[in-house]
């Protein structure tokens, strides 16, 4: 089970609508992973499973879409996956020692946005 590493990617606007079932063909048609996860198509990602790396399925809290033909961070898309780990929409199915390095990559993303992670309120 892996965390992915912090790549510092570009911010969109705070505005910008987050729609991850049309984030998840634009990540797919950019990282050239339709038929199957790659390296590329982590990136979009928070997390997935090492033990899978062959199935979506093991890809978890997406945060970036493809704007532009860049992997960019929606900042909506940022806050969803802070909430999932308060426990909003049931939180996430990961290990507990994952969890940590996840909020800690978020916290990164959402100190860039000039905000604090909601689990430091």
């Amino acid at each position: 089970m892996t965390v992915t590493r912090f790549q510092d990617l570009p911010l969109t606007d705070r505005g910008r609508a987050w729609d991850g079932q049309a984030e998840e063909k634009r990540v797919r048609r950019w990282a050239d992973a339709e038929k199957e996860p790659n390296a590329r198509y982590r990136e979009a990602h928070l997390w997935y499973d090492d033990d899978a790396p062959g199935n979506f399925e093991s890809y978890k809290l997406p945060i970036a879409d493809v704007i532009g033909g860049e992997l960019t961070v929606v900042p909506r898309a940022v806050m969803a996956a802070g909430a999932v780990m308060r426990g909003s929409r049931g939180g996430v199915d990961v290990p507990k020692g994952d969890i940590e390095r996840i909020k800690s990559h978020l916290a990164r993303y959402y100190t860039k946005m000039g905000d604090s992670p909601p689990w430091e309120d």
